[in-house]
């Protein structure tokens, strides 16, 4: 059956649509793997802190998690330079200081997508 420019452009696009759903639920199953901790309670979705906090979605798709990997590493340098080189610092002048923990460091996931042969190489 011929197809019209129109028509084989759509098709062309909802199979795009389709590969990218796909790679999002890998990459969505890549990240439950890198992140289990059998001491945490058992949860059904992905939050990655970005800017504005933990967005959880009914539906994602493969470019949020594209933004909330740049999200979460400016969030990442962020807290390294505002609080964690401060922290430092307090040490080092000697001040009377308790060091803060600032939760779950997401660099397993984020190396998911940066390291070689990974999702973003």
């Amino acid at each position: 059956k011929g197809s019209t420019c129109s028509q084989a452009s759509n098709s062309v696009a909802g199979i795009a649509r389709a590969v990218y759903e796909r790679t999002f639920r890998i990459i969505v199953d890549k990240c439950n793997e890198t992140l289990i901790d059998p001491s945490m309670k058992k949860v059904h979705y992905i939050g990655v802190l970005d800017i504005a906090g933990f967005e959880i979605f009914d539906y994602n798709g493969f470019e949020q998690i594209c933004i909330n990997y740049v999200n979460e590493k400016l969030q990442q340098f962020f807290n390294q330079h505002m609080f964690t080189l401060e922290q430092e610092e307090y040490v080092r002048e000697g001040l009377d200081w308790a060091n803060v923990d600032f939760g779950m460091d997401l660099q397993p996931c984020i190396d998911m997508f940066e390291k070689p042969m990974g999702l973003l190489a």
